[in-house]
């Protein structure tokens, strides 16, 4: 294989490395990124929580005062019975007061009702600060995990840049400058092999011309139909 075109091929390689560092850093962090968004939901739902119970605590505020006038007006209602004179009086004060005692039943039950609905969000936000608490407990671990695992990460990296830093500075300048020329738009695909007498890259069958030099390697051979450079892996090469 020529000199070049096998620069080229190791630098391609050298260059996916890199490129897939990105989504190794991405997913590490998406443990630490998930692990917030739960806190977070969990803050979201404790103050949806407190809002609910406030709600609750003023409707049984305002039950409890319709009690407090419900049981006042059928005391009066019952001091005033003593006073009656005619049947008619007699019955228009029972069916009043009758009122007044379903108005203080129903309030009473509205009363009961509240409580076991306070009940359950009492609990519902007991359980979610517990466990808020421990998701907030466990974010510390996974930060320091997640800072080693980043460390690692890019120390292998720097390792595979230094690798590029030698290879670059070891290459002719303009097959490196054509090399970076398709990779602006080729990216990662800059350089592919031929397999069965197709580009990798696009693949679309080459011309048996092209093809024979590319199984040569003595010069760099770009694909007709996409143009990226063309290159026959060592194995397949040996078949043909």
């Amino acid at each position: 294989m020529n000199k070049y075109l096998e620069q080229l091929v190791h630098l391609s390689q050298i260059d996916q490395e890199i490129d897939s560092f990105e989504p190794k850093i991405s997913s590490v962090s998406k443990t630490l990124r998930d692990a917030e968004a739960r806190i977070a939901k969990m803050s979201e739902e404790l103050v949806a929580a407190d809002g609910e119970i406030g709600d609750i605590e003023a409707q049984k505020a305002q039950n409890n005062a319709h009690i407090a006038e419900f049981s006042a007006k059928i005391k009066e209602l019952g001091k005033k019975s003593g006073a009656v004179k005619t049947e008619k009086e007699a019955n228009a004060l029972k069916i009043e007061e009758d009122i007044a005692k379903e108005q203080l039943d129903a309030a009473n039950d509205e009363i009961v009702r509240l409580d076991k609905i306070l009940e359950n969000k009492e609990h519902f936000k007991k359980e979610l600060l517990e466990n808020r608490s421990k998701e907030e407990a466990n974010l510390e671990g996974i930060k320091k995990e997640i800072e080693v695992q980043i460390s690692n990460l890019e120390k292998e990296r720097m390792t595979i840049y230094n690798k590029k830093t030698k290879l670059v500075s070891e290459m002719n300048q303009k097959v490196l400058g054509f090399y970076e020329k398709i990779r602006k738009w080729a990216k990662n695909t800059a350089v592919v092999p031929v397999k069965k007498q197709a580009c990798y890259g696009c693949f679309m069958k080459i011309y048996d011309k092209t093809y024979l030099a590319v199984i040569k390697g003595e010069e760099i051979v770009t694909c007709p139909h996409c143009g990226r450079i063309l290159y026959k892996e060592l194995e397949e090469a040996k078949k043909n």
